[in-house]
């Protein structure tokens, strides 16, 4: 008997089509998966067991199943993006429990190409933090439980990482996606400003946060991200050389990037130049000030998501981060601090066609509630593991994490690709070349752990 655990999306949706499958006995399958595991992970705020078996037998009756690209798939969806029927809490004791009327455009995408929504996934409250721990669980790196997943994407991405879905959706408005991914050994990809509808919260964090998916194989990631685009920028191009910069410089001044992650970089370094294309050494000229940019950033996107919750139901680093937004909101909501680090950036991407950089600096921080700590402490943590990522949302370019090596606790370690505006199927294809050479690990195994 086939087990459907552990296969990808392309391999599960290839089997429906043909009939070597049915939708229901793959959900099924994953289902008792999540059962057997999501205690020790946390990946799930909620599992829609009855509901999603219901919509399985749906898919297997659609006249059109020969033609869906995720057919059958089972997916999870992070609890900022409505599900119909059920409620989005965003981590938060604070949020309204009331089931929404209809799904979100990427969640109707998905169940579109014949995906089945199997629940909804944790995240830290209002998805602020590169944790994610609170009211409502936490989630752990399935290859090293005493580690978070890493935030705000954390549930989304310890279930893919667990094989309790082949892909789950997700969003990333500091690194939401890619903290997260390279913490769980999976593939993602932040796609550009306005490639994947947002509708992420009131605003996506002023145009920073985008959604995206989380897969184990790049050919999964491809393959969602044409389904969410509802487009072909995902399409693999011919295969061309590319000029790719290699930087581990930190973009926060005072934040040092580990040995590890700066190995991996240059370990890949030398996978691109030995498949023929233009390697150099080159940082970026990121301003001094972007930790400030980026902190501003950060704090006014929750202050916007804060008003009309009750602040005593916030937790405290959560009502402390949107206190010290509501001073910046004037200022952020203008652009022009987004607009000067896109000018400074633009003649290095003119010159360079992908930009190769640690994913992280560091591991991720234990799984402790983090939630309950202070705002400052929570702030330094997030930093001192993620600097990497926060550029590439403020400039709404694409960025990627990939899988690459390992860290010491043998847990994965990963990369970051970054590209000028359009580049993601550039991205993509340089992604699977990298895989091609050196393949990882795709499923954690908690059970042995």
């Amino acid at each position: 008997m086939t087990s459907w655990v552990g296969l990808s999306a392309a391999e599960i949706a290839a089997a429906v089509r043909e009939k070597r499958a049915t939708p229901r006995e793959v959900v099924a399958e994953h289902l008792a998966r999540i059962e057997r595991l999501d205690s020790r992970i946390g990946a799930f705020r909620t599992v829609r067991a009855e509901a999603a078996l219901a919509e399985a037998d749906e898919v297997a009756a659609r006249p059109d199943l020969a033609e869906l690209p995720l057919a059958g798939v089972p997916v999870a969806v992070k609890d900022n993006l409505p599900v119909r029927g059920e409620s989005t809490l965003l981590g938060s004791a604070a949020t309204p429990d009331a089931p929404a009327a209809d799904d979100h455009v990427t969640v109707a995408r998905l169940r579109a190409a014949g995906a089945v929504v199997v629940g909804l996934t944790n995240v830290p409250e209002l998805c602020v933090f590169g944790t994610t721990e609170g009211v409502h669980g936490t989630a752990r790196n399935p290859w090293d439980t005493s580690r978070t997943a890493g935030g705000s994407s954390g549930g989304s991405a310890a279930a893919v990482a667990a094989g309790m879905v082949p892909i789950a959706l997700g969003n990333d408005g500091m690194g939401s996606l890619r903290i997260p991914a390279a913490n769980c050994g999976l593939v993602t990809i932040k796609p550009g400003h306005g490639v994947v509808p947002a509708g992420i919260g009131d605003g996506d964090w002023f145009g920073m946060s985008e959604n995206g998916p989380l897969a184990t194989t790049v050919r999964d990631a491809r393959l969602m991200l044409a389904v969410l685009a509802h487009s072909e920028v995902a399409r693999r191009t011919e295969d061309a050389v590319r000029t790719i910069a290699v930087s581990v410089r930190s973009p926060l001044a005072g934040v040092a990037v580990s040995r590890p992650y700066a190995g991996a970089v240059r370990e890949a370094a030398q996978l691109l130049a030995g498949a023929g294309h233009r390697v150099r050494r080159a940082d970026p000229p990121y301003p001094m000030s972007l930790g400030v940019t980026a902190v501003r950033h950060w704090t006014a996107g929750t202050a916007v998501d804060a008003v009309g919750l009750d602040p005593r139901r916030l937790t405290r680093r959560t009502r402390v981060h949107a206190a010290v937004g509501r001073r910046f909101v004037d200022g952020v909501r203008t652009g022009a601090g987004r607009e000067r680090l896109r000018e400074r950036l633009e003649p290095f991407f003119a010159e360079h066609d992908v930009l190769l950089t640690p994913a992280l600096a560091r591991r991720s921080p234990r799984a402790v509630p983090w939630h309950e700590r202070g705002w400052l402490r929570n702030v330094l943590a997030n930093s001192a593991y993620s600097p990497m990522t926060p550029p590439w949302n403020l400039t709404g370019w694409p960025a990627m994490a990939v899988p690459f090596g390992t860290l010491p606790s043998g847990a994965p370690c990963a990369v970051q690709l970054v590209g000028r505006p359009g580049s993601e199927a550039a991205l993509l294809d340089l992604a699977e070349q990298i895989e091609r050479s050196r393949p990882w690990r795709r499923t954690a195994d908690p059970e042995l752990g």
